[in-house]
């Protein structure tokens, strides 16, 4: 898949009705979200019904089943997202008509318009620490606009567009989308190699969050000084006599402009002290792990770059319970000897895998972490097996499914297996179950009480944890 570049932009009042394709996906759905809200028709489609399409449909917005080039009568716009292949009909269609055909990171940006906008962009965590700006900024009564791509727990939306100054976006580096947004306050919260099939090279993949972050509207740079990437672009940044930007390291390091300090766990939260421009804040958290603590830390700065009142900004940490997917709590069942506790996770990097872990065994405490793992795309197998194998080590139990293709073709040889096999040669006891479908069944043989189960990955891994939950006559919270 190529690289994007950006494209010019035109205001929403001037585009006319849009109609999204394969509007049912987070990104996609929050995207159009935004456009309704604003009083500009939409309509969308996908190929299978899913309770986001009906959701959206709910709202008021016409939700199709199928692609139907009659479903494009009266639009003026296209929106597309990067799984969309050319020969799809109603793309096919739009382009012989001569609609405008915008991917989807061109209507975003173009909702960013007129607005004071955070991006977040990193290799891992944008999803989490934008969800914690929004809900933050929102607790110091800025009522921002977001889209993000989870929903939050507390509400169950992924978007919003708000009477307040403050627009922020979850920036995907994936395929160069981060580089088409409008931003004003960049933050980066690491970079580590990923989707080296779009970026070719780990250096290539690096120089994106460079251009990333020296962008002409860039006015600030919020950085993680404890990752090795991130801070390697800060030391660039403010080498760069052309870089106008200021930038604001976070993190646990000594020389980190914002210093986190006292960082403590229990349970399913966390507590750090904050030190910034010579004041202390104590950060109460209510969702687990050192990258949450990391995370919140960049959201604090945000919003006191935002001018905001920090113990409004405190108490938004404290009240912000996650998103859909990240450390999701899907409820438990009581076995001889304990209760069993699944959680779901959109890790599927080996970097996320180890940190979502590392907050699972804390959370475990003496009971056994269970890893049910999915990997997501041939090429990402490929590249991290054996670091997925390591990353996975750290479970007592781990137990590997075949891979998720998403938009790619088959790989020769590129199997769930070889992640299998390197988590055992890493020293984890697993077992490898090629069909999906069979992971309920297999999970509920060999869970017992006391148990921390977590299924991991960016596919259809999700609905593994609902079901062992039915198998085992559990309940869901």
């Amino acid at each position: 898949m190529p690289l994007r570049e950006p494209v010019d932009l035109v205001p929403p009042d001037q585009l006319g009705a849009l109609h999204f394709i394969a509007m049912g996906g987070t990104g996609m759905s929050g995207i159009a979200i935004g456009y309704h809200e604003l009083g500009i028709p939409v309509s969308g489609c996908d190929q299978a019904d899913s309770p986001t399409l009906r959701h959206l449909a709910a709202m008021g917005i016409p939700a199709h089943v199928g692609h139907d080039p009659a479903q494009l009568d009266g639009v003026s716009t296209v929106v597309v997202s990067s799984a969309i292949k050319a020969d799809n009909p109603e793309l096919v269609a739009a382009r012989r008509a001569g609609l405008r055909v915008w991917h989807r990171s061109t209507a975003l940006a173009a909702l960013m318009l007129g607005h004071r906008t955070v991006a977040v962009a990193g290799t891992h965590g944008k999803t989490t620490t934008s969800a914690m700006i929004a809900t933050m900024v929102a607790a110091a009564g800025a009522d921002p606009s977001y889209v993000i791509g989870s929903p939050l727990a507390t509400t169950g939306q992924s978007a919003h567009i708000g009477h307040g100054d403050c627009f922020i976006v979850e920036a995907d580096e994936s395929d160069g989308s981060f580089l088409q947004y409008p931003t004003n306050i960049a933050v980066i919260t690491n970079v580590e190699a990923d989707h080296l099939d779009n970026w070719g090279s780990p250096e290539n993949y690096a120089a994106g969050f460079d251009r990333f972050a020296t962008a002409e509207p860039v006015e600030q740079v919020v950085v993680n000084a404890d990752d090795p990437g991130a801070r390697a672009l800060a030391e660039r940044l403010r080498h760069d006599p052309s870089t106008t930007a200021r930038v604001i390291t976070y993190g646990e390091a000594d020389d980190a402009d914002a210093r986190l300090t006292d960082i403590g766990f229990s349970g399913m939260t966390g507590r750090a002290v904050l030190s910034h421009d010579g004041s202390d804040h104590v950060l109460n958290l209510s969702v687990p792990g050192r990258h949450n603590v990391q995370n919140a830390a960049a959201a604090f700065v945000v919003g006191k770059l935002l001018g905001l009142d920090e113990d409004a900004l405190g108490a938004g940490a404290t009240s912000f319970a996650g998103t859909h997917r990240r450390f999701q709590l899907l409820g438990t069942a009581e076995l001889d000897g304990g209760t069993v506790t699944v959680v779901d996770d959109y890790a599927h990097h080996p970097t996320e895998i180890a940190a979502a872990l590392s907050a699972g065994r804390r959370v475990a405490g003496q009971g056994r972490l269970v890893a049910c793992f999915q990997p997501h795309l041939f090429s990402r197998t490929l590249d991290f097996a054996d670091a997925f194998g390591q990353a996975l080590a750290r479970a007592d139990l781990v137990v590997v499914t075949d891979v998720y293709p998403a938009r790619e073709e088959p790989i020769p040889g590129v199997t769930g297996e070889l992640v299998a096999d390197a988590a055992r040669a890493a020293g984890a006891r697993v077992r490898y179950v090629q069909d999906k479908t069979a992971l309920p069944g297999e999970l509920a043989a060999l869970v017992r009480g006391g148990d921390l189960v977590m299924t991991i990955g960016a596919g259809d891994i999700t609905r593994a944890g609902p079901a062992l939950l039915d198998r085992l006559a559990g309940h869901r919270p």
